[in-house]
């Protein structure tokens, strides 16, 4: 059992989905829970009463100030979850929209190195201080139709490295996590929006992407909360500048 008792953590995009399991498994495990995410989420979400929430957009022009402030009403801060970030439409090279180019870059990676800059400082005074980016595997990986958002997960892994190498002076580990297909609502959603407009039905897009993996079904979002507190925990303690997969072994 990981215990994380006594510390703070701070969820990007923390409301709902991905970011969502994060939080329940580390509070679960006995931190504290700080999330940021958009006003919308935060209602919908039935953010717990001890969760300590801001409501912001991190692409906003005023986003560094209220995260540097939020941070700074923290008593302490020993994990980040940068995990904020959005899915842009699938979308042929030819076909790009390059003001969405930009809103995606602006919240999957800016958004990731405002995270980074607003928790470093307090990260550096925990004597565990770990910080986990949000990635995919699409970091490594490629798909035709999605130049835009592989991009963007090719830069947090970037991101991760470099700041692996410059946290790590101050005693915090920087790792990210590479999550594949995972059947949240979004994707659900995603699905079922192609099946109506003619794809593949539903069911079947599903049963596709469960039998591609090797333990016949897709990761789940508390494969991924597990992944996210393993490295944010001592369990971790050696590891640093790592992507770990959570994808139920594609291959």
């Amino acid at each position: 059992m990981i215990d994380l008792s006594g510390r703070t953590a701070l969820v990007t995009g923390g409301a709902r989905g991905l970011g969502r399991a994060i939080a329940d498994m580390l509070a679960g495990a006995g931190a504290s829970v700080a999330i940021v995410d958009l006003a919308d989420s935060l209602d919908a979400g039935a953010v717990p009463g001890n969760w300590q929430h801001l409501a912001l957009d991190l692409t906003a022009a005023e986003a560094e100030t209220n995260l540097t402030d939020f941070v700074a009403t923290l008593p302490r801060l020993d994990i980040l979850i940068a995990n904020a970030g959005l899915v842009p439409p699938w979308q042929r090279i030819a076909s790009l929209d390059l003001d969405e180019w930009d809103r995606a870059f602006a919240l999957n990676v800016r958004g990731v190195a405002l995270s980074l800059k607003a928790a470093a400082p307090k990260l550096a005074q925990s004597p565990c201080g770990a910080a986990v980016l949000m990635a995919s595997i699409n970091g490594y990986r490629a798909h035709p139709d999605q130049a835009l958002y592989t991009s963007t997960k090719h830069a947090v892994l970037g991101l991760m490295r470099a700041a692996a190498l410059d946290m790590g002076r101050d005693g915090t580990r920087v790792n990210a996590l590479a999550p594949g297909p995972i059947l949240t609502d979004a994707l659900q959603s995603r699905i079922e929006a192609r099946a109506q407009a003619g794809g593949t039905p539903a069911d079947t897009a599903i049963a596709a992407l469960n039998a591609e993996t090797a333990l016949g079904r897709i990761a789940t979002e508390k494969d991924v909360a597990r992944a996210a507190c393993f490295l944010a925990s001592d369990l971790a303690s050696g590891i640093t500048g790592v992507c770990l997969p959570v994808e139920a072994g594609l291959p």
